[in-house]
């Protein structure tokens, strides 16, 4: 079934969507070489619980953690560990919190110090499809106008793998909810767009081919060929003349240049070999 929320309800979604902005901000604050992923979601979850909130992530379908989150070649749904971030690395932390009866879902992929330009030239296109997916997500479109949207501008005008095996979707009262929002398509396929439906719309974007495959651990999803992706992701409300992102990444940005400006100091420094 597909939900037509009411003003009340958007507003509500809003709150929610607005409180995965602060978490994921607060994560933009601290993020440096040597800290590890699993403390990250040790701060998301403390900090959304003392909003009052639910991590929406943790137990859906035995996920173990309130953040995904997906260092280099890992497309989604990384399960925080011991891993110490490194200088040159990119990491999507994906987030969901739950309050007065309705979910939001953001997802930002972060740049960790120096990291080589046609990756950071990535996380850029891909961030800008999203919002070109976005500006279709307008009353009387169709689902694969945003998905048509995106995949035009990362396939055919960037040589990017644009992922298939995972979509965005809507959300609400549950977190995954009626339509599915695939990153490629049709323009006029799929199902038609109504003012009030409140879409996640998710671009996951390889740096190379387009193939991926699930890890071991049933969640883990990595790119085949090892080389990076980048995935960034808002809770959209569909209206009249084009989507509102109900999530903001504005807060977010301004941490992650503050953060960048503070350990700039820390970047400059040489490398050192090793001596044996």
């Amino acid at each position: 079934m597909i939900h037509i929320r009411s003003k009340d309800e958007i507003e509500v979604m809003r709150k929610s969507a607005l409180m995965v902005s602060a978490t994921l901000t607060e994560v933009a604050k601290v993020l440096r070489p040597g800290i590890t992923t699993i403390s990250l979601d040790k701060l998301a979850e403390t900090f959304i619980r003392d909003n009052g909130g639910i991590p929406s992530f943790k137990g859906y379908g035995g996920f173990p953690a309130s953040l995904c989150i997906s260092v280099n070649n890992v497309v989604v749904h990384g399960i925080p560990s011991t891993y110490e971030l490194k200088d040159g690395d990119i990491i999507s932390v994906d987030c969901g919190f739950y309050k007065n009866g309705f979910h939001g879902d953001s997802a930002y992929t972060f740049a960790i110090g120096n990291v080589k330009p046609e990756i950071l030239q990535l996380l850029k296109v891909t961030k800008e499809c999203l919002f070109l997916g976005i500006e279709q997500a307008k009353d009387n479109n169709r689902i694969g106008d945003i998905s048509f949207a995106i995949e035009n501008y990362t396939s055919r005008i960037h040589p990017y793998g644009v992922v298939r095996e995972l979509v965005g979707h809507g959300v609400g009262r549950q977190l995954h909810e009626d339509p599915q929002v695939p990153n490629y398509g049709k323009r006029g396929d799929g199902k038609r767009l109504r003012e009030g439906m409140i879409l996640a719309i998710e671009p996951m974007i390889n740096l190379g081919k387009k193939d991926v495959y699930t890890l071991n651990d049933g969640w883990t999803v990595v790119t085949k060929d090892g080389l990076a992706s980048a995935h960034f992701e808002h809770t959209t409300a569909v209206g009249r003349n084009g989507g509102e992102p109900l999530s903001s990444f504005v807060p977010i940005e301004a941490a992650e240049k503050l953060n960048s400006e503070l350990n700039s100091s820390y970047y400059d420094l040489p490398v050192l070999s090793s001596v044996h």
